[in-house]
């Protein structure tokens, strides 16, 4: 159930963010989506990791999910403070280096295409995560590439199947 909803706001923000990449939105007003869905997906994370009946499972998907959490709280910081984004590189450099062992034991222990959208889905994001470190850190010009991506990632990993997820033709 967390899931599907952290999924569902997931693709609005990656979506926005690839609008706001490409001009559409501007940085006054990119930041309260990136607030919101930081912070739903940092209590749905709490609520995984400190639950009452948390276990292994839980704390690593909490673990994963804070990795969300943060990037989106980092940009909402850094709209306040003009910061130039190499701090959020970095960590994102950092998110896609993890991205690689999350996506190949899903895949590697995958039995269901759910199993196997995840495990896709945890290495397109690595990607995502390492375009941002390419534009941020390295200072490359591939925004308009990047901003394209998120906005597809945003349908494929976070939009459709949450809400999937949500109405239940997912379990």
């Amino acid at each position: 159930m967390l899931l599907g909803l952290v999924l569902f706001y997931v693709g609005a923000v990656l979506i926005l963010n690839g609008l706001w990449m490409l001009g559409r939105i501007g940085d006054r007003e990119i930041w309260i989506i990136n607030l919101f869905v930081g912070t739903v997906s940092l209590l749905a994370a709490f609520s995984q990791a400190f639950g009452t009946d948390a276990d292994l499972a839980s704390v690593r998907s909490a673990a994963l999910s804070m990795l969300f959490a943060l990037t989106y709280l980092w940009v909402t910081a850094n709209r306040f403070t003009n910061a130039d984004g190499r701090g959020l590189g970095w960590f994102s450099l950092f998110v896609a280096l993890t991205t690689v062992p999350v996506a190949v034991d899903a895949l590697r222990t995958a039995q269901t295409p759910w199993d196997f959208w995840s495990g896709l889905s945890w290495a397109a994001w690595g990607v995502l995560w390492l375009m941002f470190f390419v534009q941020l850190v390295l200072e490359k010009q591939v925004t308009r590439f990047t901003a394209w991506l998120a906005i597809v990632q945003g349908v494929l990993t976070g939009w459709l199947p949450g809400y999937l997820l949500l109405t239940g033709v997912l379990s």
